[in-house]
């Protein structure tokens, strides 16, 4: 009896392996490549600064594409050689940086909520300003600074412009965002 439940149980450990080997196979011609591997670089300043690199390889996220949408992300507002990562503090050279915190409005959510942190620059023109970024910005409709993200960029007869949501809220900011409006852009969320 003993011998007819080892045989049972080496079975389904057998079938399990081999299921397991027919899947991956399976899985690995339609997996593209691309991962982002984490390595620690030594330098002159201090041998615990700590890069980002890429390489060449499987990306396990492809495995459970759903089809989402791509969207727009903020853009590299701070070069990777201005981030120093240390053992003991982290150092991001920014020119004229700006500290803020938030407010519970949800309209950010889940990105930005009351308690985290922002690091913000001033833009100097327009053409800093891309779909995607969060900026602070003033506005007619209401009082206050409100930090969204800019979902369009145009021109019309006034000049350019922007136009706002924020990520959790379904509509549109109203009216059109000029760039005299703008206060600041969030290079940095801090949780």
């Amino acid at each position: 009896m003993i011998k007819k439940y080892a045989l049972i149980v080496l079975m389904s450990f057998l079938a399990g392996i081999l299921t397991t080997f027919l899947v991956a196979s399976n899985f690995q011609e339609d997996i593209p490549t691309g991962y982002t591997v984490v390595t620690t670089r030594q330098n002159s300043k201090n041998s615990n600064l700590i890069t980002r690199t890429l390489g060449d390889g499987p990306n396990l996220g492809s495995l459970f594409d759903f089809g989402n949408e791509e969207k727009a992300s903020p853009q590299d507002w701070i070069p990777e050689d201005k981030i120093h990562v240390y053992k003991d503090k982290v150092i991001i050279d920014i020119d004229d940086p700006q500290w803020s915190t938030f407010t519970d409005t949800n309209s950010m959510d889940p990105v930005i909520d009351q308690g985290a942190n922002a690091i913000q620059v001033v833009p100097k023109s327009p053409s800093q300003i891309d779909v995607g970024d969060i900026i602070s910005y003033t506005s007619k409709y209401t009082t206050g600074t409100i930090i969204h993200r800019v979902v369009e960029i145009g021109e019309d007869k006034d000049g350019w412009y922007a136009v706002m949501k924020g990520d959790n809220n379904s509509q549109k900011d109203p009216g059109k965002v000029r760039f005299d409006q703008i206060l600041r852009v969030v290079v940095g969320i801090i949780y």
